[in-house]
């Protein structure tokens, strides 16, 4: 499916993520911010733990097998 560590920025990148339950790693510039799976996504945000981030100022990277 991604590597990991593979940035996801597609609408279907966070859709195969729903569908197979892979996690996700957030990150706000340098700093790691939460991991976990996608609960809801939009074209500005995605929702992972009951927080949404911003698509525009976070970065989401892949995590399988985490």
């Amino acid at each position: 499916m991604y590597d990991n560590g593979q940035t996801l920025t597609l609408d279907r990148h966070f859709q195969d993520h729903v569908d197979a339950t892979v996690p996700v790693q957030v990150y706000y510039q340098t700093d790691h911010k939460d991991i976990g799976f996608v609960e809801v996504y939009n074209s500005h945000f995605i929702k992972v733990n009951n927080i949404f981030y911003n698509r525009s100022l976070h970065v989401f990277i892949s995590r399988p097998g985490y």
